[in-house]
Formats: C-alpha cells, structure tokens, sequence
C-alpha cells in the first residue's frame, strides 16, 4: 500500500447515535449496557481493552489485556505483579483503559488509578482457570529476557509433571489489579465525522457529572 492509499484510508459511521438523555446517569451501569450489547453482537473478545501505563517519569507504554471483571468501584484485570505494566503500576498508579469495537462503531476510554485486588479474590480466580493457563502464569518470568522459547516450554513440561496430580498453588507474584475510575468517555461513530462524545467526570465519592464533548 502506497502512501496516497493509506491516506485515504477511512469509515463512514452511521450504525447509531448517542445522546444525553439516550444514556444512564451512572457510567458503570452505561458501561454495562454497551457491554452487553457488544456480548450479544459476538463481538470477538469484546473483553479486550487497551491499558496504558507510564513510568514515575512519564513514558507511557500500553498493551491488550482481558477484562474479568467490572461493578461500581471498577475494572478488574490480571497479570504478573513482577511483569512491565506491574512494575510500572508500583511507580505510578494511574491508568488508562481503551474498549474498541469497531463493528458497532463504538470505544470507550477510562481514566483512573490502579490498585491491587485481595489476595482472596485472586486466589479465587486463579484457580478458577484452566490448569494449563495455571501452570503457564507460574512458569513465565513475564516480560523479563530469555534465551529462547525452549526456556519456557521446558518449565511448563517440569510443572506439569509436578502438578500432575495436586492442585497449582498461586504465585505470590501474580494477581489482580482494579482501575477505578474518575472519568469514563462514550465514544459513537457519526457520519462526517461529527462524532458522539459522550464524558463523565467523578465529582465525590458517589456521583459522576456528564458533559458532551465536541467530536
């Protein structure tokens, strides 16, 4: 593809609209709905999100990662303590979500700080996954060098064996973290570009402020 293509490289939106008044006063409940709605269209992996994270000093860095979890004080995901994005998370707490799902024409982008879920709650999901994903979580040094794939296939190979018959135990380097919130962004797709923003600000404890904002 030359450069004259990529350039003219675009969408028109006109799936749908988003209003004020169209939308719940509470941004986790509005989440919901476009979540379930994105369930019910087979999205493919409509729990894939964007987070970003940045170091004490500022430099941002971001991946795809699988929400497993959302109610009124946040969202759920869950990763090696020891990995990047948890390094980085020690440093600097705040953190940055992005949903797109391009088939509805819709993304979200929310803003808040990331904090560690309890180890009861980690536990509890942890072995609620596959005994494979299980023994993969504790063989991967996630994120850190290694001399080649062989490295990782030979650990998985040894804990296989050893948890042939006995439950994985978690490793006190994995679990989860909870992004809450302090604004959420609803984001339509409209012809011309003229798009539907739509943005909650949290004012306290309890309550969000909505504002629209230009496309």
């Amino acid at each position: 593809m030359n450069q004259e293509d990529l350039e003219n490289l675009r969408v028109n939106y006109t799936a749908a609209e988003l209003s004020e008044n169209s939308t719940k006063a509470d941004p986790i409940k509005q989440f919901e709905v476009w979540f379930n709605e994105a369930q019910d269209a087979k999205i493919p992996e409509g729990n894939a999100m964007t987070l970003a994270t940045a170091t004490y000093d500022g430099r941002p860095s971001a991946r795809i990662v699988l929400l497993k979890g959302f109610y009124d004080a946040g969202f759920i995901f869950y990763t090696n303590y020891l990995s990047r994005k948890g390094k980085e998370i020690t440093k600097n707490p705040l953190g940055a979500l992005t949903f797109f799902w391009p088939e509805m024409e819709r993304q979200i982008r929310i803003e808040g700080t990331i904090e560690k879920i309890s180890k009861e709650q980690s536990e509890k999901y942890f072995h609620s996954r596959p005994k494979d994903s299980q023994i993969g979580a504790v063989a991967s040094p996630q994120s850190q060098e290694i001399a080649d794939r062989d490295v990782i296939e030979k650990k998985w190979k040894e804990l296989e064996l050893e948890y042939a018959d006995k439950e994985v135990p978690k490793p006190s380097f994995w679990g989860g973290y909870i992004l809450k919130p302090r604004l959420i962004e609803f984001w339509q797709g409209r012809p011309s570009r003229l798009h539907d923003r739509i943005l909650y600000k949290k004012i306290d404890n309890k309550n969000w402020k909505k504002v629209r904002l230009a496309p």
